[in-house]
């Protein structure tokens, strides 16, 4: 059977609808003082936001360490209706301190963590979240119990993530792509990688090749922010989905920009290995924080004016068909 596995139990992959690819609904980061997400009913309005301008189902990318809110998740995309995929694995090393219990684990220990939030459930407490009523003793991650969503059944992450350095992989981060590696092995959950400012793309591919990640498991974030539709089409052609989210950041590009890139790809027959989110991140970002543009400005804004130039066929490609893929469960039952 093929399945999404959402924080609301596994649902089959024609049910997600237009998938926003990458948000975040709960972040706490030492690279974002003061940009914290962490209010539920922020977070909530917000969410309600997004599906009421006709998104149906997103990630919440936010992994292991960084304020994940596991049963406040679930209890939003029960109040939304959302279908939430959630996260698990970790980010980047700049986002965690040198004596962060994630940064000084063995592999294998990061590796049984990702798999158990895959297959167990989440925990109720994650590092750096305000999650309350924790019972049990801390794990050496400093989560605690199971976390269960509102019907009484586990919290389970649907995706893993890695994050890598501007052309650089750390120690820690090559630690990391080893476990999510070893976790998908076992799973045949996706795999998402962030890549900083879109670099080094075919060497993480490479590299989770030579861990038996294939390319077509593998979603590599931010590709648009080395906006090269040849590469994207060589990345494209191996397998791998491109995660574009670089609309309204525009001190960067505009969303002109963007668009172009996506009619080159798409002219290269590449629609089928493009997703699309925001990333937004920022509560100063956030309408449900009091601030702006919020995550809607992806379906409200942007892809109107998509539409315009691909027409809904090919929308359709890239907002419903992908992510069903590209998040589907390779190996394993649904639950």
């Amino acid at each position: 059977m093929s399945f999404v596995r959402t924080v609301l139990g596994d649902v089959p992959p024609e049910l997600l609808g237009p998938t926003d690819y990458h948000e975040h609904l709960f972040q706490v980061t030492p690279l974002l003082p003061g940009d914290e997400l962490d209010d539920e009913p922020a977070s909530r309005t917000e969410t309600g936001l997004l599906f009421a301008a006709g998104i149906t189902a997103m990630v919440e990318a936010t992994p292991v360490g960084l304020g994940r809110d596991p049963v406040a998740v679930a209890r939003i995309s029960a109040a939304t209706g959302m279908r939430v995929v959630a996260t698990t694995g970790a980010h980047r090393e700049a986002h965690y301190g040198p004596d962060h219990p994630l940064v000084t684990a063995a592999e294998a220990d990061l590796a049984a963590r990702f798999h158990a939030d895959l297959v167990d459930g989440c925990p109720v407490r994650d590092i750096g979240s305000k999650s309350a009523g924790t019972t049990g003793a801390l794990d050496a991650f400093g989560g605690a119990g199971v976390a269960l969503g509102p019907e009484g059944r586990p919290v389970r992450a649907g995706l893993l993530k890695a994050g890598i350095g501007y052309w650089s992989i750390s120690t820690f981060e090559r630690r990391v792509l080893g476990a999510v590696a070893a976790a998908h092995r076992l799973t045949g959950a996706a795999v998402m990688v962030h890549l900083e400012h879109g670099s080094a793309a075919h060497e993480v591919l490479d590299l989770l090749g030579a861990d038996g990640v294939e390319a077509g498991r593998v979603v590599l974030a931010h590709a648009d922010r080395n906006p090269d539709p040849g590469l994207h089409v060589e990345l494209a052609q191996r397998g791998a989905y491109l995660g574009y989210d670089g609309m309204a950041r525009h001190r960067e590009r505009p969303d002109s920009a963007l668009i172009e890139l996506i009619e080159a790809v798409c002219g290269e027959g590449m629609a089928g290995h493009l997703l699309l989110g925001g990333d937004v991140a920022r509560r100063s970002r956030y309408v449900g924080y009091g601030g702006m543009p919020g995550l809607a400005y992806l379906p409200n804004r942007f892809l109107p004016r998509l539409r315009t130039h691909l027409g809904p066929d090919v929308l359709r490609r890239i907002m419903v068909d992908a992510p069903a893929r590209a998040f589907t469960w390779s190996k394993g039952p649904a639950v």
